[in-house]
């Protein structure tokens, strides 16, 4: 169930979410990135883009690969969309310029829906913090965390659990 701090879960919600937890198994193994999907829904309900993990670049996050999909994602073109993503868009990264919550906010999405807080592994979880600055409207599904955590068990030490 959400959060009662944060935005009301939709009934599709659940569905798109359970997709990007199934795309995180996608991604290449890492010992120094977590594995994450994403889904990216326009105000229409349909579809607009996905991606995972280092899909297509070591460095790639998973809300970054599916933004880069999207027609107009990187450039403000998403107003009224819904990103879904396994675990809490990131909001500090070593990697790249932007983490994803600053992209996901110039994306003009409305709404971010994630099954996982970031764990303190790499860097401070501070995605949700960034998204709220700024009025993305947040719901966590913590039902489907189990599924997030899965391909990430070899990093938190032993087999996910929900």
């Amino acid at each position: 169930m959400a959060d009662p701090a944060d935005g009301a879960a939709v009934p599709d919600d659940v569905r798109w979410l359970a997709l990007a937890c199934d795309l995180a198994k996608l991604c290449p193994p890492s010992r120094t990135a977590f594995s994450v999907g994403a889904v990216i829904v326009g105000a229409d309900g349909r579809e607009i883009a996905r991606g995972h993990s280092r899909e297509d670049d070591p460095h790639d996050h998973a809300e970054e690969a599916a933004l880069k999909k999207a027609p107009g994602g990187l450039a403000g073109g998403l107003g009224g969309a819904t990103v879904y993503s396994s675990l809490e868009p990131c909001g500090h990264r070593a990697s790249r310029d932007r983490p994803c919550a600053k992209l996901i906010v110039a994306s003009g999405a409305l709404r971010v829906v994630f099954a996982w807080r970031e764990p303190s592994l790499f860097v401070e979880g501070t995605g949700a913090e960034v998204l709220a600055a700024a009025g993305v409207e947040l719901v966590e599904l913590p039902e489907l965390a189990g599924r997030a955590r899965e391909p990430n068990a070899h990093l938190l030490g032993g087999p996910a659990t929900g």
